[in-house]
């Protein structure tokens, strides 16, 4: 048991040593490419991603148009994704790709692409192009590669960033509301129906319609408050076909009731005039 012991620790010096930044630089400017390989290599098999990277990148020049360079450009970008370095693991596949599209590694190239790109997409709350761009990569890849085996799991992936782009589309309508800019949030608010009628804000997103479409009525000038009501209750009969039983039935019915009563004797008006 001791000279076990004895043995893992003289094999984690030498791991030490080996994987020292002193070691690596000497084998970097040995300019033996065979020797700096392997130990990209090494560091590879080893997951040392950092290092493994820098060691790919070294001895590249050398094998360029050789049977060598596809796999040096994979192991060198498939480093730099495992290290979570997504922005350049991206850039160096989608390079791969477009340059060994008849490479052994082209399918795992391509399946990281896709998930360099769902790691990159931002939160709701941000600028959602880059999570448009990752459902259309993760769904090219699902097309180009029916049978693989990550189809499922890109297929979940799909829908987990669908619905951030429903929030997205939410939140911005949401904006407008809270900041009382009800012309726009009910131009918003429709628009994030027709883009994503299955979202499940769509609840929500209905009864803000009715709210803002009341309160821009309720706000307006005289002249313009008879249409914008009218505009409300087509808006609200709208929500009350879908939710019957919503929790929201007794405010929206009294928006209801005053838009009514203001379209009554507005006509009243109009007809006491003529």
């Amino acid at each position: 048991m001791k000279n076990f012991i004895l043995n893992l620790s003289v094999f984690a010096a030498a791991a030490i040593l080996f994987l020292s930044c002193a070691g690596l630089s000497k084998v970097t400017k040995s300019g033996d490419p065979e020797l700096i390989y392997s130990t990209a290599l090494k560091l590879y098999k080893a997951e040392k991603w950092n290092r493994a990277s820098d060691m790919f990148e070294a001895c590249r020049g050398y094998y360029i148009g050789s049977e060598r360079e596809d796999s040096l450009a994979f192991f060198c970008a498939r480093s730099k994704y495992k290290n979570r370095d997504y922005h350049q693991a991206s850039t160096e596949l989608d390079e791969f790709r477009r340059k060994f599209g008849r490479s052994i590694f082209i399918e795992d190239a391509e399946g990281m692409y896709s998930m360099c790109q769902y790691y990159l997409s931002p939160a709701p709350t941000r600028d959602q192009t880059l999570t448009a761009q990752a459902i259309v990569s993760l769904q090219d890849f699902i097309t180009r590669y029916p049978n693989s085996t990550r189809v499922k799991a890109f297929n979940e992936l799909i829908e987990e960033l669908t619905v951030r782009l429903h929030d997205k589309n939410f939140i911005n309508a949401y904006t407008y509301y809270k900041i009382g800019k009800y012309k726009s949030a009910v131009i918003a608010f429709k628009n994030a129906l027709k883009n994503y009628d299955n979202t499940a804000h769509r609840e929500q997103i209905m009864y803000y319609i009715v709210v803002s479409n009341y309160r821009l009525a309720h706000n307006s000038i005289k002249e313009k408050q008879a249409d914008r009501y009218l505009a409300m209750l087509d808006s609200y009969y709208s929500y009350l076909e879908e939710y019957p039983t919503s929790k929201h039935l007794k405010e929206l019915n009294r928006y209801c009731k005053e838009a009514k009563d203001f379209i009554d004797k507005n006509k009243e008006s109009e007809q006491s005039a003529n």
